[in-house]
């Protein structure tokens, strides 16, 4: 039996016991998770194909490790024009073992979907009764935020994902590994090397502006020149 699922942004063609590796999930190591975007199924001669999904059916998996992948070298080069430009990429990936393809379970399925329906209606609430009190809170919180644009490999899309994981300021960014930076912007799209990115932010965040400009002369992109 096997089954095409959607884990991650990608479709798989997995079976019981198989090993995958999928873009990171924010699951930690040894937990399971439930995959239920299953577009066929296939049991010997019975498939059943999905419009566009299955209803009610599942793949669970478990997380053994997350881990990088290999390098990949990206390099531009414009004729006649003196531009280069090399970067290197590893994704970030999750080994996940597939334990189990449900081909019924719609009852449960229906009821977390319902379950959390519930919830974001509470939410959505909760934030209206909040609005009024939270906005001049907000407008300080905003005014204390960086502008980590500054930093050399960061753009206003990378910046606003940060913003939204909580890294507002320069300060923040430097405490940050850069690992955990790759999980963060793990969705935006384009070859980022975040190596030099808490480094860069500790200076901006200790007023070293000098010391950083003449750093970031150096870098191409955010990476070592």
């Amino acid at each position: 039996m096997y089954a095409i699922v959607e884990m991650a942004g990608q479709q798989f063609k997995v079976a019981k016991d198989q090993k995958v590796y999928v873009h990171r999930l924010q699951v930690e190591e040894g937990k399971k998770v439930t995959f239920d975007n299953v577009l066929l199924l296939a049991d010997g001669s019975n498939v059943t194909v999905g419009a566009p999904a299955i209803d009610g059916a599942t793949v669970e998996a478990k997380v053994v490790k997350h881990l990088k992948g290999d390098k990949v070298i990206v390099f531009h080069k414009k004729r006649r024009k003196g531009y280069r430009k090399k970067n290197g990429h590893r994704q970030s990936l999750t080994e996940i073992v597939i334990e189990s393809i449900i081909a019924k379970g719609a009852k449960k399925a229906e009821s977390k979907k319902a379950e959390l329906k519930a919830k974001k209606e509470e939410s959505k609430a909760a934030s209206v009764e909040e609005s009024v009190a939270s906005k001049p809170k907000a407008k300080k919180a905003a005014a204390k935020g960086d502008d980590l644009k500054k930093i050399e490999g960061i753009g206003p899309k990378i910046a606003e994902t940060l913003n939204d994981a909580g890294i507002t300021t320069f300060a923040e960014l430097a405490k940050t590994d850069s690992s955990k930076i790759d999980e963060i912007i793990a969705d935006v799209r384009g070859n980022h090397v975040t190596d030099t990115w808490p480094k860069q932010a500790q200076l901006a965040a200790d007023g070293k502006w000098d010391e950083l400009q003449k750093w970031q002369d150096e870098l191409d992109g955010g990476v070592a020149k």
